[in-house]
């Protein structure tokens, strides 16, 4: 199975998409659109300081009535956010994502931010694995 540097390589953007934690909301949402993605890592500087995701924004903007201009990313972002490293499978990934409820999972080397994987990605990756698998057993089993 692949590890999470590998997805990140196969990725169709390389760099890190990010948003700094006092910009408003409604520029993060800008982004989201943009890239068509559903989550941003919050960075001050290089160094991640939280994510935000389309969940942040409904459940922490839109469900408590604030507006999305003027508050501010650290008001309503996930702090404590769990990374994955980059030599992590595919499939420990999965079973942290799973186990913690969480749909994004940044992948972080030494500090330093190298991208950020979906449940998605990692869904994908392991649909893809466990066909190559099949045919190489039926490859196994007609030989």
């Amino acid at each position: 199975m692949k590890t999470l540097q590998q997805l990140l390589d196969g990725k169709k953007y390389k760099e890190v998409i990010s948003i700094a934690p006092h910009r408003p909301v409604f520029d993060a949402l800008v982004v989201l659109a943009e890239y068509k993605i559903g989550a941003l890592l919050v960075l001050e500087g290089e160094k991640l300081v939280g994510i935000f995701s389309e969940r942040d924004y409904a459940r922490e903007v839109i469900l408590k009535g604030r507006s999305s201009k003027t508050t501010q990313i650290s008001d309503v972002m996930t702090h404590n956010v769990i990374c994955g490293k980059p030599d992590d499978t595919v499939e420990q990934a999965l079973t942290l994502l799973t186990s913690k409820n969480f749909r994004h999972l940044p992948v972080v080397d030494n500090d330093k931010v190298l991208g950020i994987l979906s449940l998605g990605d990692l869904a994908k990756e392991t649909i893809d694995y466990q066909q190559r698998l099949i045919k190489k057993l039926e490859s196994y089993i007609n030989s």
